[in-house]
């Protein structure tokens, strides 16, 4: 094939003797632009400096992340375009190890040892699923998602043979929008054409986004008893059982999710976490010690999970050995913004704990850390604030809640951050802080209103962008930032920049509350304004 001869390909293999061979197979091929990496870290870098047509990854990458780690920090972080093919190597036959790669959707993968036939038989049928999509993927590129939809009705004409996958692409792309509604028809049809398992997998998602919890777990539950290892299907089940309240059955549906597919870093995470909330500490410290160790060498590594399993060890009375993971993390977490946040909380922990004078210094390094932009986690704030009122320092324990509360994404949040000073005898300060944070956020609101109304429609969007920037959970602080943007290019005009705010605002908005439901008529004024100056569509969802 001719245009074998200008895929640019990375070959991502430690050994060099296999190196040598599998590089010497693309060029059998026909594919001659190679590059190599060795690592993950270094395949990491070389992604994100170019783009990729075929991305060919040993498993099995040595000390480091493996090929697994890789591709989930690739989907997580979007690293590559949807275009580029992933094709995992691997002579691991274990289930446990190909599942956790499979169910992270590379476009293959090769089992060892294969000729260069296989290899390209493989590349070519990716190459000619890549062409019947690549209309729809730049589209979704772009953030053209209602185009994109259009698109795939286009593909399943013109490309029978892929036709359920562009019905699938466009159910999920549904969802993207928010529109639960017209993703569930689509599910429902999918589902009678007997593409069973992964459309109503779907339709439960579509559910779930309607808050028919009930509905959705009755799906998930039957699916999972029909196929153990629908890794998808288990995460949704556990979403949905923490959604209604039920975090040990939760906890239950991801214990066995990991006991099939052990490796996935984000589903580890989950475990600790409602392990944590359930009180299984020897569950919770277990679980996060395999995610530091796995997440040690990601380019993308969090100094939270050395605190997570500080935490865990702290409650179980272990205070050497967390002092040992913070000196760890102090070591190999360098560099990152929230490493000295993660640290003071840490060690203000266990000095907490063993009494340590210490404490009140580490406390107050820990709360002047948390006030800077580095990036905590809710679930971090919610601790030290716990570690502070249970140390008399109710002042900054009121601070950090309120700044949790301005920014909660909902009322599950709120209501964690009340528990907390419930938990010290304190809940009625727990309430009048909630009640400060909604009028604090209304009165920037109003105040934002006014001055639209005054005709001030550029202060009006300093000011809402300002409170986005505080609140970047909080979805009606990020719509209402939007909507001030799009009134100011109402009435002045297009101006570039306030348009790319508005746009990126209403991203934020979609990835917060996809069921908002002033998310549609917001993203409608923004199509209307681009045309009526005349702009070029620039969408404002993207996956």
């Amino acid at each position: 094939m001719s245009e074998l001869s200008d895929i640019r390909a990375l070959l991502i293999e430690p050994h060099q003797g296999m190196r040598v061979s599998l590089h010497n197979m693309l060029n059998l091929c026909g594919i001659t632009k190679i590059e190599h990496a060795l690592t993950a870290g270094t395949a990491v870098r070389s992604i994100q400096a170019k783009v990729y047509d075929l991305i060919l990854c040993e498993y099995d990458l040595g000390v480091g992340q493996d090929g697994q780690q890789l591709l989930e920090d690739m989907r997580h972080h979007k690293l590559a375009p949807l275009s580029t093919i992933f094709v995992m190597v691997t002579a691991e036959r274990s289930y446990a190890k190909v599942v956790s790669a499979a169910e992270l959707a590379p476009s293959d993968y090769l089992l060892k040892p294969f000729t260069a036939d296989m290899l390209l038989e493989r590349v070519i049928r990716a190459l000619e699923k890549r062409k019947a999509f690549v209309d729809v993927y730049n589209l979704m590129e772009t953030g053209a998602i209602a185009e994109a939809i259009t698109a795939c009705h286009h593909g399943e004409r013109e490309y029978p043979k892929y036709a359920i996958d562009f019905m699938r692409l466009r159910a999920e792309l549904h969802v993207v929008l928010g529109e639960a509604a017209e993703a569930e028809e689509l599910y429902t049809h999918l589902f009678e054409l007997k593409a069973v398992a992964w459309a109503r997998l779907g339709l439960a998602k579509t559910l779930f986004m309607q808050g028919k919890y009930q509905e959705a777990e009755a799906i998930l539950k039957s699916l999972v008893s029909e196929n153990n290892k629908y890794m998808d299907a288990y995460d949704w089940l556990a979403k949905t059982h923490e959604m209604i309240g039920e975090l040990p059955e939760a906890k239950e549906v991801l214990d066995t999710a990991v006991g099939v597919s052990p490796h996935a870093v984000r589903r580890l995470r989950n475990l600790g976490r409602i392990a944590m909330e359930t009180g299984d500490i020897e569950t919770a410290e277990n679980v996060f010690k395999k995610v530091v160790s796995k997440a040690k060498f990601s380019e993308f590594r969090d100094p939270e999970d050395h605190l997570n399993l500080v935490n865990a060890l702290v409650k179980k009375g272990d205070t050497e050995q967390a002092k040992s993971v913070i000196r760890d993390m102090e070591k190999n977490m360098v560099g990152i913004k929230k490493t000295e946040a993660c640290r003071a909380i840490s060690a203000a922990m266990v000095h907490a704990k063993t009494g340590d004078s210490r404490l009140d210094g580490e406390l107050d390094a820990a709360v002047n850390a948390s006030r800077e932009d580095v990036g905590l986690s809710t679930g971090a704030k919610l601790g030290l604030a716990r570690t502070c009122l249970e140390n008399n320092k109710e002042g900054e324990a009121s601070e950090i809640i309120l700044d949790v509360m301005k920014n909660a994404s909902n009322q599950s949040v709120i209501s964690k951050a009340v528990g907390i000073f419930e938990s010290a005898g304190k809940g009625m300060l727990g309430k009048e802080l909630a009640q400060r944070s909604q009028r604090e956020v209304m009165d920037l609101v109003a105040l934002g209103v006014q001055k639209a109304k005054q005709g001030d429609f550029r202060g009006s969007v300093d000011l809402m962008t300002a409170a986005a920037r505080k609140s970047p959970d909080n979805p009606q602080v990020v719509l209402n930032a939007a909507l001030a943007a799009l009134k100011c290019l109402e009435n002045m005009g297009w101006d570039n920049a306030i348009g790319e705010q508005a746009k990126m605002l209403i991203e934020a908005g979609r990835r917060l509350d996809p069921m908002n439901p002033r998310l549609k008529a917001i993203r409608g004024l923004y199509d209307e304004l681009q045309k009526k100056y005349g702009m070029s569509v620039n969408r404002v969802a993207k996956t």
